[in-house]
């Protein structure tokens, strides 16, 4: 993810926006806006920027979504975001990349297996 940051204060361009941050990530851009409303609080604005390839050949196009987080929630959209981030986290060491979230058998590290007391070796697979 490549990213950028920059200040503006009010002189050029969007004059709500205190300060930007955008992440470039494949087709995607996310915007990270501080902004102010009417009250003078301050708030985070998250845009996401795919650009629209139409097969028909016709113009590209930008498809954008917003959220608008304000500073009250801020401890719980953050503590959300830990917790989703680091269960995906934990589930892709699970699944091998490219397995498009089917489990598959992983066997264990040699020190996990144990040998029968005939001698044959036998390995630990979860699931």
């Amino acid at each position: 993810m490549e990213e950028s940051m920059k200040k503006t204060q009010g002189e050029s361009g969007d004059k709500e926006i205190l300060y930007s941050k955008s992440l470039k990530a494949g087709k995607r851009i996310y915007y990270l806006d501080v902004k102010k409303n009417q009250r003078d609080d301050l708030f985070l604005a998250i845009t996401e920027s795919k650009k629209i390839q139409p097969k028909d050949g016709s113009p590209s196009s930008f498809e954008k979504h917003k959220i608008f987080l304000y500073k009250e929630d801020f401890d719980k959209f953050l503590e959300g975001m830990q917790d989703i981030i680091g269960y995906i986290r934990k589930q892709n060491e699970l699944t091998p990349e490219g397995t498009e979230g089917r489990k598959t058998p992983r066997i264990l590290p040699k020190e996990k297996t144990d040998k029968d007391d005939d001698g044959k070796i036998k390995l630990k697979i979860e699931f």
